[in-house]
């Protein structure tokens, strides 16, 4: 297939089959309840009651409208992480980007998902301050049925059974949000949690309180296709299932040519397909997860969440079969993680015409940027000088946590820049972002470069139709660590990443013929990742680190891809009703 056609479908709003497409309507209510876990009860915010909130399943091209009521005590938004929605950022769902806060105690907004060729699994969560910790769920995007009403996926063997399992925070910590505003406010940190979780279960053997670990039950000679999520707010997460051998099949609402391994990495932001076969001696089984954190500074939780996958009927009462040495003794193992996520990068599902690969080539690129990842500190505004972070990190005097792209630190307006672009209000953004950083060495000794970012809302645009090349180069400034990007609106081709500073020559080991897609992927530590993609969705689309703390600090940005003036279709889809009018 052509990517003059492809283009053609995807600019209808459809590819592939759309004449099949459904419309779905469901109802999510943002409320408080009472949730005990590790023998400690708190209210926790959540989505219909449930933690984690409540599955989405559509299938393909289908559209859903979600009504949203926030009965809960913070104004939120909710974002849904993965799917495209083409010309309809309107329901994006990212605070201050692409629209305001639904009102806490009683405010309302309705959002419209647009799905087009995702297939796989994606996620919700909200996009509000630090409330994600919370407020999520699984969206699970099925392949069109045959004539048969049967689902074919593109991968054998093909799956009896499905089961989500989410990688999660929990804190034991009823003034989250407080905390959360306080760092704000003084520049600090924000206290770590307290273990991570398996759908919710910390799963800790150290605090062993009743009900606090998940059980999946199976049955043997099965065939399941297990949705992974990494919700966690600060760590990418080593997960493996002891005994058991499996298959990746997809990332990010994308497929993947299969690949058989033990464990996987996997980024807060991501999400993985995975086929396991139970196919071991009935009995019991841990599966769990533990960071990977590659940072220079601070001591990563060490410990490791588990949930018992067990074999239907299996009567014994043994310990179930520990996970042994499949997740590393050591947080900071990057060897470890980078032999897996080279894995995945390189394996784009090839030879299949209904899921085509069509990564710009190196001749129709003509929107470049490169982009550095930098954790900076800004001086205390303060007379008093008692801001909580420590200045250039020196503990002797304090400053403000900030992080920046090309030094440049990110802030929002009050007045949203989806609306700000719509009608052209000024002095909310301006269109100065740099396409590139000031030259140092990047990974080396960085001297005072970026240390004290500028402040402000600059944005990037790019006109509809153009091939966009981004490489993100991490920096050795202030913190170095990896950094998990995630662009709204698009998924990427992952066409080359290494170690050290991206220079022309590295454009000489781009993998053009097989990379994987993604919308979130890890630029390594001291290193760099080249992402490809046609700017064929118009819109406001926000770009940023999906470690929390380093998106809350500044190291965010916007991509606006502009509309054409020809063709209607390849202009934003009207605002909806009740969004707000032009001033």
């Amino acid at each position: 297939m052509s990517l003059g056609l492809l283009w053609f479908l995807f600019s209808q709003g459809c590819l592939l089959l759309c004449i099949r497409a459904q419309t779905v309507e469901i109802r999510f209510v943002v409320e408080e309840v009472n949730i005990t876990r590790m023998c400690l009860e708190q209210p926790l915010l959540t989505v219909n009651g449930m933690f984690p909130g409540p599955n989405i399943t559509v299938t393909r091209n289908d559209t859903v409208y979600v009504n949203v009521l926030n009965n809960g005590p913070y104004p939120i938004t909710i974002h849904w992480h993965g799917v495209k929605q083409h010309r309809n950022p309107w329901s994006d769902g990212p605070e201050y980007i692409t629209q305001n806060p639904i009102p806490a105690n009683g405010g309302s907004f309705k959002y419209t998902l647009v799905f087009s060729d995702e297939e796989g699994t994606l996620w919700w969560h909200a996009h509000s301050d630090w409330s994600r910790a919370s407020v999520h769920g699984a969206i699970i995007v099925l392949p069109f049925p045959d004539k048969k009403k049967k689902r074919k996926y593109p991968f054998e063997p093909q799956p009896d059974h499905t089961q989500t399992i989410i990688l999660g925070s929990w804190f034991n910590n009823r003034t989250l949000m407080e905390d959360y505003r306080d760092s704000v406010i003084w520049g600090g940190d924000v206290e770590g949690a307290t273990s991570f979780a398996i759908n919710g279960y910390p799963g800790q053997l150290e605090t062993p309180c009743d009900n606090d670990m998940y059980k999946f039950v199976v049955h043997s000679g099965k065939n399941y296709h297990l949705r992974i999520i990494n919700a966690v707010m600060e760590e990418e997460m080593f997960f493996a299932i002891s005994g058991h051998n499996f298959t990746v099949v997809g990332l990010d609402g994308a497929y993947l040519t299969p690949i058989p391994t033990n464990y996987i990495t996997i980024t807060p932001g991501q999400t993985m397909d995975i086929l396991l076969t139970t196919n071991q001696t009935p009995r019991s089984y841990y599966m769990g997860g533990k960071a990977f954190v590659d940072s220079k500074f601070g001591t990563p939780m060490n410990s490791t969440t588990r949930a018992i996958l067990q074999y239907r009927n299996y009567k014994g009462t043994e310990t179930p079969v520990d996970l042994g040495d499949l997740l590393p003794a050591d947080s900071k193992n990057a060897s470890y993680a980078k032999a897996f996520t080279e894995r995945v990068r390189t394996s784009g599902l090839t030879g299949n015409d209904d899921y085509p690969i069509t990564v710009p080539t190196d001749s129709e690129i003509n929107k470049n940027f490169t982009i550095t990842i930098s954790v900076n500190t800004l001086p205390c505004p303060y007379p008093s000088n008692n801001c909580t972070a420590p200045q250039n990190y020196n503990a002797t005097w304090t400053g403000m946590h900030a992080a920046s792209l090309n030094n440049q630190r990110f802030v929002t307006q009050n007045v949203n820049i989806l609306q700000a672009y719509r009608c052209n209000i000024e002095d909310v953004y301006t269109e100065d972002f740099p396409d590139r950083p000031e030259e140092f060495d990047y990974t080396g000794a960085t001297g005072n470069n970026e240390t004290v970012p500028t402040v402000g809302t600059k944005v990037m645009t790019v006109d509809y139709g153009e091939a966009v090349e981004i490489v993100f180069q991490g920096t050795n400034v202030g913190n170095a660590e990896n950094h998990p990007m995630h662009i709204h609106g698009y998924n990427f081709y992952l066409v080359g990443s290494d170690d050290g500073n991206f220079n022309y020559s590295s454009r000489e080991t781009f993998n053009l013929t097989s990379p994987a897609e993604a919308n979130t992927f890890g630029v390594p530590k001291n290193g760099w990742l080249a992402v490809r993609f046609w700017a064929n969705n118009p819109g406001v689309w926000f770009l940023h680190c999906h470690l929390e703390r380093h998106a809350s600090w500044g190291m965010a940005g916007v991509l606006i891809v502009k509309n054409t003036t020809t063709d209607v279709k390849q202009s934003l889809l009207d605002p909806p009703a009740g969004y707000p009018p032009c001033p």
